[in-house]
């Protein structure tokens, strides 16, 4: 399977068959291609808590999910949750980011996300990103420190829910080449 084929069978999944943990190999994987991922300036600002402990995982889902909106109540089927929290930016990162005003550490949250989901889909298993949760409580679930951002949490196991097509923006809505798509002339 090439790249493209591969990265259009990912999805994120929000069915997990409960009854079928993930074995700790894979997670030990998954976490090392996640530990390889590029930040700027080789910052690394991130601490990745696996919780794959059956009732601290419970209590983990249950600080994603919102009853009154219907959010995310699948994540106590899933095995591993796999918490983000964001950490100190190196000297570099963080004055080139005061410099040009963007908050790098974020961004390089986001590419170790992508790095954890796509891992997750090598090794077989369904992913979802999580970025709706409960911070305060999921700081007291995991003795995350007050002054710690809780980025993302995502959920991991045996998905149980088919492939469905992608929706997706057309190429030509999302790319343009040399130039801003209003500025190019066609």
């Amino acid at each position: 399977m090439d790249f493209l084929e591969f990265v259009s069978t990912r999805q994120s999944d929000r069915a997990f068959d409960p009854e079928r943990p993930v074995e700790k190999e894979k997670i030990d994987r998954i976490v090392e291609v996640a530990r390889l991922a590029p930040s700027a300036c080789n910052a690394q600002p991130w601490h990745m808590i696996v919780v794959d402990d059956p009732e601290l995982k419970n209590k983990v889902a249950d600080a994603t999910s919102a009853r009154a909106l219907g959010m995310n109540h699948f994540t106590k089927q899933a095995p591993v949750h796999i918490v983000l929290v964001e950490e100190k930016v190196n000297l570099t990162s963080g004055v080139g980011g005061w410099v040009k005003q963007k908050d790098y550490a974020q961004m390089d949250l986001g590419v170790i996300a992508a790095h954890i989901a796509l891992a997750a889909h090598a090794e077989g298993l369904g992913s979802c990103i999580l970025g709706w949760f409960n911070e305060p409580r999921m700081r007291e679930v995991l003795s995350i420190p007050d002054s710690k951002r809780v980025w993302l949490d995502i959920a991991i196991g045996y998905s149980v829910q088919p492939l469905r097509p992608k929706k997706r923006k057309a190429l030509a809505d999302v790319v343009s080449y040399n130039g801003y798509k209003d500025s190019v002339k066609k």
